[in-house]
């Protein structure tokens, strides 16, 4: 008996001492667990120019919602991955940071064709991108949000303000040779003929990434402008090719005034490694500057410069698509108190924060921002003066109205269609409905 007592006492001390483990560790486990956010921005390759400030910005972003106390009681953790500007690369680490790395969330991409290749992998994880760049629309997904611009709000209204406001009739369509210049300028091609413009008013001219040889191409330029018709180019050359092209437009004396060119993809990051006095007077039509006047940007500017230690660094469009994004995401997990995709995407419906620009970004149910739409002029210090804005906000249009085949259809993810590319004609879906 006295054998059974000692052996009974000592299985439930041991019992004790394991629920008592099992409890410390579990408490442990849970003091550990994190919110886990994918970084999906090239830290190499030709790409690298752009993509890295939009890492360091997310980590910003990260770092202080972390000094708020987390979200949901949780820190939020940081897992940047490199795609090196290769474009089958995104796609595998995409699956990575969703299957392996288990994150709830991802930023990242630049170019469209980036985007292209992860959204398959993010449709059929279930998994959701917030892509913060200005691309050629034509798409509308479940999983992605699209916190850019559309054509609608910067190819078209530059086309409009040099057509309108600077008199331009000949038009050089410049861009580097993937799925975003191609169909940008197919827009605007069509855009332009709509308005009148013949076929030999228009040269279109495409490049590698990370073309550097212009000479032969802005000679072209030149002499295409030279007919005593007011000539423009519109650029949408991507990465660090803009830096050699900006340069030789220099080396030609090719001046704003001469034939000035407004870019899709230049902004202050890219100006900071150019010198700047041979394209004061050239343009960028974006949804925000650096030089922007506000309160807001103002507080996320020296925020910025804090985090990153350098009071040279500047701000950029992609940026401020970022903070935004960032800040809709923390407001919908926030509203329904969980990271889940099916129920973090409805809720972001809708949802509203202020912009950097003074006014209010709101996401649509097509998952597009809408934004305000300003024209700059590159100054020596690399800065943009804003010479052209619109009056308020712009609806962001997933689906241009000026392609045969996309101006009857419409995205709608609200609960009455479910759907990002109906048919108003045919009154059908063509894709998946949820």
């Amino acid at each position: 008996m006295y054998l059974q007592n000692v052996i009974s006492t000592s299985l439930k001390r041991l019992s004790l001492c394991l629920l008592a483990f099992l409890t410390l560790s579990g408490t442990s486990a849970m003091a550990g667990d994190t919110i886990k956010v994918g970084v999906l921005h090239s830290l190499s390759g030709t790409m690298a120019i752009s993509e890295t400030t939009l890492k360091d910005t997310v980590l910003m972003m990260i770092d202080a919602q972390n000094a708020k106390g987390g979200l949901l009681g949780k820190k939020l953790e940081a897992v940047v991955v490199d795609p090196a500007s290769n474009w089958p690369l995104f796609a595998e680490k995409a699956r990575e940071l969703i299957e392996q790395k288990k994150v709830d969330v991802v930023f990242g991409c630049w170019t469209s064709v980036s985007r292209k290749s992860v959204l398959p992998v993010f449709e059929e994880l279930n998994g959701l991108l917030f892509y913060p760049v200005q691309y050629e629309g034509e798409e509308s997904s479940k999983n992605v949000f699209y916190t850019g611009a559309a054509p609608n709000q910067q190819a078209i209204p530059a086309v409009d303000y040099l057509m309108n406001d600077i008199g331009v009739k000949r038009w050089v369509l410049a861009g580097t040779d993937y799925v975003y210049p191609r169909t940008t300028n197919k827009i605007l091609e069509s855009y332009l003929k709509i308005k009148g413009v013949a076929d030999e008013d228009i040269m279109i001219n495409y490049t590698p990434f990370g073309h550097s040889d212009w000479q032969s191409i802005v000679s072209d330029i030149k002499k295409f402008g030279s007919t005593g018709v007011k000539t423009a180019v519109v650029s949408t050359i991507n990465g660090d090719a803009n830096v050699p092209f900006y340069k030789e437009l220099g080396n030609q004396g090719l001046s704003a005034e001469d034939i000035p060119v407004v870019a899709f993809s230049v902004g202050e990051e890219e100006l900071s490694g150019l010198d700047t006095k041979p394209l004061v007077g050239h343009l960028a039509a974006w949804n925000y500057f650096m030089s922007v006047d506000t309160p807001e940007n103002a507080a996320f500017i020296k925020e910025w410069k804090a985090f990153i230690k350098d009071d040279d660094r500047v701000t950029n469009d992609p940026m401020e698509a970022t903070y935004i994004g960032f800040k809709m995401w923390v407001k919908a997990v926030e509203k329904v108190g969980t990271t889940e995709v099916d129920k973090v995407e409805p809720a972001m419906l809708g949802m509203r924060t202020p912009n950097l620009t003074g006014g209010i970004a709101v996401m649509n149910k097509n998952h597009h921002l809408s934004k305000p739409v300003l024209i700059g002029e590159i100054q020596e210090d690399g800065q943009f003066e804003t010479v052209w804005e619109t009056d308020g906000v712009v609806w962001g249009d997933a689906w241009t109205d000026f392609l045969p085949g996309s101006k009857d259809l419409a995205a709608n993810w609200g609960p009455e269609l479910r759907c990002g590319n109906f048919n108003r004609k045919t009154g059908k879906c063509s894709g998946t409905v949820y």
